[in-house]
């Protein structure tokens, strides 16, 4: 049997640090460009990365939010296409996983 209050843990922690990360990066960003032209090229190569990073940060966030979800609605560890459970040892890898690994 999954243990959800442990991934519900576990998720918890992970969307904090997200939040976390995704606030610096929102700092950074919006931070004045410097004066200097090459600098200002290097800050806009470093903020399309720091874009990048926050873009994927929002989609892991989605993704936690919807374990979340699913592990309030007790649906949690359950593949969204063929109703089986999802391994325990798929979840301690992806715990926002929604497929098992026959429907991966």
């Amino acid at each position: 049997m999954i243990d959800s209050q442990k991934f519900k843990q576990e998720l918890l922690a992970r969307k904090n640090e997200l939040d976390q990360r995704l606030q610096h990066i929102e700092h950074d960003l919006d931070q004045p460009m410097s004066n200097d032209v090459e600098d200002r090229a290097t800050e806009r190569e470093d903020d399309e990365v720091m874009e990048t990073m926050g873009n994927a940060g929002l989609m892991e966030l989605e993704a936690i939010d919807a374990a979340l979800e699913r592990i309030e609605a007790n649906t949690f560890g359950v593949c969204v296409n063929c109703g089986e459970p999802i391994s325990k040892e798929r979840l301690d890898i992806l715990p926002t996983a929604t497929k098992c690994r026959k429907c991966m």
